[in-house]
């Protein structure tokens, strides 16, 4: 089946209202976030690939995202860049549509055209656009998530989630478009950015991941994985060795402590939550600290 410029393998699945979850590569994927985030949910719910760009060449300057090759007696294989989708049925609640967003260099018309030409197709009932940034935050802090929602429900669930307004303004993304144009045609959209130290630097960010996954479990019943709080945990310890041999981070980390317990303060005297109760209530449980006092 052709949809706009993407071809989805037959037969394609009879969809129930889907809930779409993007992550948007390299914009909004720091150390990786988005792209585990994706990955568990795919993994969790034995999603399937159901389609791909015809022909990514159109949007993607090869040179800038590498084809990788494998070697084996000569070329075995080469991998090529590509927009991907997959799909996961959920017992008795709203299957998933996954997109691996890769962002385009040229035609971005185009592109946000067939995406949302395929979320009508697919009669997606919500858009769920997840990722991450860095910020000026340290990592001995709970991270915080900025974000926003657009039709009713998707201010409903930014508002459930207690994030933090995003209020950037400066050099974006054209795929932002799809979050504009979807609530514009009728899908509730939301988006969460969870902000990463600047200074921490990483392949799989899990303190990243375990910080959207809760919003997931919070909104939409998604379970967090106990392992990813460990590893979160183990990122975290590592990080603290590591700052043991940099006193001049060190001596930034305190700065940005202060900045960061300011900046909350002063958001909770606004009345803006920094962390819902049942967040609080999961990482008490799992990691045995109360954050709330951080």
């Amino acid at each position: 089946m052709r949809i706009g410029c993407f071809q989805l393998r037959d037969p394609v699945p009879e969809s129930k209202e889907p809930y779409v979850v993007a992550c948007l590569r390299p914009w909004i994927d720091v150390n990786g976030v988005g792209t585990l985030v994706l990955g568990e949910l795919e993994a969790r719910f034995n999603a399937t690939e159901l389609g791909e760009l015809t022909k990514p060449g159109l949007f993607y300057d090869f040179t800038r995202y590498r084809p990788t090759i494998h070697l084996e007696d000569g070329i075995r294989n080469l991998s090529i860049p590509n927009t991907t989708i997959h799909y996961a049925e959920r017992e008795g609640q709203h299957d998933l549509l996954l997109l691996h967003l890769l962002e385009p260099h040229a035609h971005a018309e185009l592109y946000v055209t067939s995406v949302l030409k395929l979320l009508k197709t697919m009669g997606a009932k919500k858009y769920i656009l997840m990722g991450s940034m860095h910020d000026m935050v340290p990592h001995t802090r709970p991270l915080l998530v900025s974000g926003y929602g657009m039709g009713e429900e998707g201010r409903r669930d930014a508002k459930k989630a207690g994030v933090l307004p995003i209020t950037y303004n400066g050099p974006s993304s054209m795929v932002n478009l799809i979050t504009k144009n979807a609530s514009e045609m009728g899908i509730d959209a939301v988006a969460f950015m969870v902000s990463l130290p600047q200074y921490v630097v990483l392949e799989e960010d899990y303190l990243g991941k375990v910080r959207l996954m809760e919003i997931l479990n919070l909104l939409y019943d998604i379970p967090v994985d106990k392992e990813d709080f460990e590893r979160a945990l183990e990122q975290r310890r590592l990080i603290n060795e590591r700052l043991e041999t940099s006193p001049e981070v060190k001596g930034l980390l305190s700065q940005l402590e202060s900045a960061y317990d300011a900046r909350v303060k002063a958001l909770e005297t606004e009345g803006t939550p920094r962390l819902t109760s049942e967040m609080e209530e999961i990482l008490w449980t799992v990691m045995g600290k109360d954050i709330g006092k951080a």
